[in-house]
C-alpha cells in the first residue's frame, strides 16, 4: 500500500517540464475569483466579516517554466485573510509569502481582494436609520520599488442639474405671470394656495442617481479609514442616497436637492476639494458618473490630486 508521502512522489508535474517552442517570460499569472471570508475594521473599530473574491498573481521570469505553483498562492491566501483583519501590514507579509513560495520563478506579486462593506447610515430628520452596502476593492503589489497599496470604492448620491433648474424656475415665474393679473393687489392667500398646487410648480429640474468611483492611496502607516473616506466625499456632496426614509426625510431630501444644485465638474471639485484636504490621503482618483435622466448618454468628470507621478489625467 503507497503512503500519502509516496503517492505525492509519484505524481508527475507537468508544470516544472519546459516546452521550448512556447518558452517565454509572462507578466502575470495566477487566479481570480478566489472565495474566502474576510474581516476588515472599516474606521469603526468593528471588523465585520465578508464574503470577498480575491485575484492572486505573481509574474513567471523563467521563460523555460511552463508554469507557477497556483495552490501554493490559493493556500497563503486562504492562511493570511481568511481569520485575520486586511491591513496593509498582512497585506505585504501575504505578497511576501506569494514570492518567497515561487523563488526561483518570480519577482513580483500582487493581490486584489474585492467585496462590499456594511456600513449604518443614518435618516436625515426621523431619528432612524438603515444599511449602506458599499463595494470595496483593496489592490496590493510588491515588486523591486517596493510594495504599494490602494483603496477602491464608490459613494452614490442625488445631482440637480442647475441649468434644468434654471430653465424651470424661469416658466414658474411665466406661469406666476398668467395667473396674477400685475395691475391687480396680490392676496396672501391666494399666492399662498397657489404656490401649494400643481400650477405653482408647472416645471421641475431634472435630477438622477450619480455614481463616484474613488481610487485613494493611504500615506505611510495610515489605516484603511472607509468610513472617514466615505463620511469626508458625502459631506462634500450633500446629498447621497438614503436608507430608512420616512415622509420627513423624503421632505429634507428636496430641500438638500433644491439648495444643492451641481454639475459633475462641480462634483468633482468638490470632492477634489475635500480629498487635498486629508494629510492622510497621498494620491486619488476620482471619476464622477451623472447618469442622466434627459439624455441617453452620462456626464463624467475625472479629478485627481495632481502629484508628480500619481494617477494622473492619464488614468480613466
Amino acid at each position: 500500500m503507497h503512503t500519502h508521502e509516496n503517492t505525492a512522489r509519484l505524481m508527475p508535474d507537468v508544470a516544472t517540464q519546459a516546452q521550448p517552442h512556447l518558452a517565454g517570460a509572462l507578466d502575470w499569472v495566477g487566479m481570480d475569483g478566489i472565495e474566502v471570508p474576510v474581516h476588515f475594521d472599516a474606521g469603526d473599530g468593528a471588523a465585520q466579516r465578508s464574503s470577498a473574491q480575491v485575484g492572486a498573481f505573481v509574474n513567471l521570469i523563467r521563460p523555460d517554466r511552463r508554469g507557477i505553483h497556483m495552490s501554493r498562492l490559493y493556500l497563503l491566501v486562504d492562511e493570511y485573510l481568511s481569520s485575520n483583519p486586511i491591513d496593509a501590514t498582512r497585506l505585504e507579509s501575504l505578497l511576501r509569502a506569494f514570492l518567497d513560495s515561487h523563488k526561483d520563478l518570480s519577482d513580483r506579486a500582487r493581490l486584489s481582494v474585492r467585496f462590499d462593506q456594511l456600513v449604518r447610515r443614518a435618516a436625515l430628520r426621523s431619528g432612524n436609520s438603515g444599511w449602506r452596502a458599499y463595494p470595496v476593492s483593496v489592490e496590493a503589489s510588491l515588486c523591486a520599488d517596493g510594495f504599494r497599496m490602494e483603496l477602491g470604492t464608490e459613494v452614490v448620491y442625488s445631482s440637480t442639474c442647475p441649468a434644468s433648474a434654471a430653465l424651470s424656475r424661469q416658466l414658474i415665474q411665466e406661469q406666476f405671470a398668467k395667473d396674477f393679473d400685475v395691475n391687480v393687489p396680490l392676496d396672501h392667500a391666494a399666492v399662498l394656495a397657489w404656490l401649494g398646487s400643481e400650477k405653482g410648480i408647472v416645471a421641475t429640474p431634472h435630477a438622477q442617481r450619480s455614481v463616484a468611483r474613488l481610487l485613494v492611496r493611504f500615506a505611510e502607516g495610515a489605516p484603511l479609514n472607509l468610513i472617514g473616506l466615505l463620511d469626508r466625499v458625502e459631506q462634500a456632496l450633500g446629498t447621497p442616497v438614503q436608507t430608512a426614509v420616512k415622509r420627513e426625510d423624503e421632505q429634507a431630501f428636496a430641500l438638500a436637492n433644491g439648495g444643492n444644485l451641481m454639475f459633475c465638474e462641480d462634483a468633482a471639485r468638490r470632492i477634489q476639494r475635500a480629498l487635498d484636504a486629508d494629510p492622510g490621503i497621498v494620491d486619488f482618483h476620482v471619476r464622477l458618473e451623472h447618469q442622466e435622466s434627459l439624455h441617453p448618454h452620462d456626464a463624467v468628470a475625472y479629478a485627481s490630486k495632481g502629484v508628480a507621478g500619481g494617477y494622473g489625467a492619464e488614468r480613466a
